[in-house]
């Protein structure tokens, strides 16, 4: 696997401290609970010390760029700054642009607006929607889902071979599966990809939170993430590599901040000259606040140790699966076996139990939170469960009652913040609840699975 296994279990650290990590909720069955927030894979609480370091600079916040004052220079330090920090955290090449964007799908598609013309894409339809849709426009080529990391190698391979050698062409891959947390082989890919004169974009909204992610290691042409899945608030991207084709390219979007220079043509329109830089694809004025915090947290978790960050995140997997596995009804989702290493994201479904019913059950008398559904990766839930489309709500929201069938999954995941208790309390819920059942009644309200008043 391009991406090593966990460290030795000695090097394990105690949980960074994150906001919310003392909230208490109710439950249905009377007195509160610390809540337990099993949903990083979608959005991970942040770090205490980001918001400490976004609360700090805030009386200074001000322009970027383009004012004189003290204010206005200081945020527009503080927003380059956090650039090059982003740059040293993902291991970048001296030439390569590091452009701050909304999210890893707001990267993906701007980097899909600036492809060649000609450009063919070869995507997995294993990929969760933010790098499966952008491609739209493009000549797009799906592969089919691998059961093995070879397998996906041998299936790029067998794609780009028979392309056209002379085209551009951009391979798109997740660095860890945002359903079943399994690692893909991204350097073999990148190897591959490049064998074939094709350039790779590596989604890493999954592996960037849970393991160093290095451009210069795994050999990536570009690598996109979000703030929100690496302990920042939301609202915040980033999208880093090559330059070429997004110096190429018209501006992702156009105004003020991506030009360098405008003046008015003779036939009465307008002529613009486009910055080179990153900022080209930066129209409007940026999150200097979101860019200070994605920044704030690639150096908190560098500081923290990323031996010891992966160590204590398989305690955590190791956990998790020992005790799921306990339970007969309970089968763990996954595409390339038991054995495949993965970061702190589980998907599965109970046997018995519609997969909203379940979640919520764990909620509302468990005081935990997962998430149920087909978690914008339709296509390789489908795969994984062997459902039929036609069958589901919109966005995978369930059509069963509770207690029928269901047609998604459930999905468990945590990281530098997760506390053992929380996990803990997770499979002693889930074997209660396997075991017992429900305590209280639910019905379903707009597609999902509520606690009945």
């Amino acid at each position: 696997m391009s991406v090593s296994s966990a460290a030795s279990d000695q090097t394990v650290c105690t949980p960074l401290p994150v906001l919310g990590r003392d909230v208490t909720v109710p439950l249905v069955t009377g007195g509160e609970v610390t809540y337990a927030a099993l949903d990083y894979a979608a959005s991970a609480p942040a770090l205490q010390r980001v918001w400490d370091d976004v609360a700090a600079y805030a009386p200074y916040y001000g322009s970027v760029h383009r004012g004189a004052g003290y204010l206005s220079q200081l945020s527009t330090d503080l927003f380059e700054n956090a650039r090059n920090t982003v740059a040293e955290f993902l291991g970048c090449r001296p030439a390569d642009q590091v452009v701050f964007t909304r999210s890893t799908t707001d990267s993906l598609n701007l980097l899909a607006r600036v492809i060649p013309a000609d450009c063919q894409v070869f995507v997995f339809e294993t990929e969760h929607h933010a790098s499966l849709l952008p491609w739209q426009d493009a000549r797009v080529t799906y592969l089919d889902a691998p059961s093995t990391p070879q397998q996906a190698v041998r299936t790029l391979e067998r794609a780009l071979a028979d392309r056209d050698p002379h085209g551009p062409a951009l391979v798109c891959v997740t660095g860890a599966s945002n359903v079943t947390g399994e690692l893909w082989p991204v350097r073999e890919l990148a190897a591959a990809a490049h064998a074939h004169g094709a350039r790779i974009v590596l989604d890493a909204a999954q592996l960037a939170p849970h393991h160093p992610v290095s451009v210069t290691d795994l050999d990536v042409d570009w690598i996109a993430f979000s703030g929100h899945k690496l302990y920042a608030p939301f609202g915040s991207g980033v999208l880093a590599g090559r330059a070429d084709w997004l110096q190429a390219a018209e501006p992702y979007l156009a105004g003020g901040g991506a030009s360098r220079k405008v003046t008015r043509r003779e036939d009465g329109g307008v002529a613009v000259e486009w910055h080179e830089t990153a900022a080209r694809h930066e129209a409007g004025s940026p999150n200097v606040i979101g860019a200070y915090a994605i920044a704030s947290a690639c150096k908190a978790l560098t500081e923290a140790g990323w031996d010891s960050l992966v160590a204590r995140e398989q305690h955590l997997v190791r956990t998790v699966r020992e005790g799921l596995a306990e339970v007969p009804e309970v089968r763990i989702l996954s595409l390339f076996g038991d054995d495949a290493p993965r970061v702190g994201v589980l998907s599965f479904v109970v046997e018995g139990w519609n997969s909203s019913h379940f979640a919520a059950a764990l909620s509302a008398e468990y005081g935990i939170g997962v998430r149920d559904g087909l978690f914008c990766a339709h296509p390789l839930v489908r795969t994984l469960l062997g459902s039929d489309p036609q069958s589901q709500g919109e966005c995978g929201a369930p059509e069963a009652a509770p207690g029928e069938k269901s047609l998604n999954a459930i999905r468990v995941s945590f990281g530098a913040g997760t506390p053992d208790e929380h996990v803990e309390r997770f499979v002693a819920a889930v074997r209660e609840l396997v075991r017992d059942g429900a305590k209280w009644r639910y019905r379903t309200e707009e597609g999902r699975c509520v606690p009945a008043v």
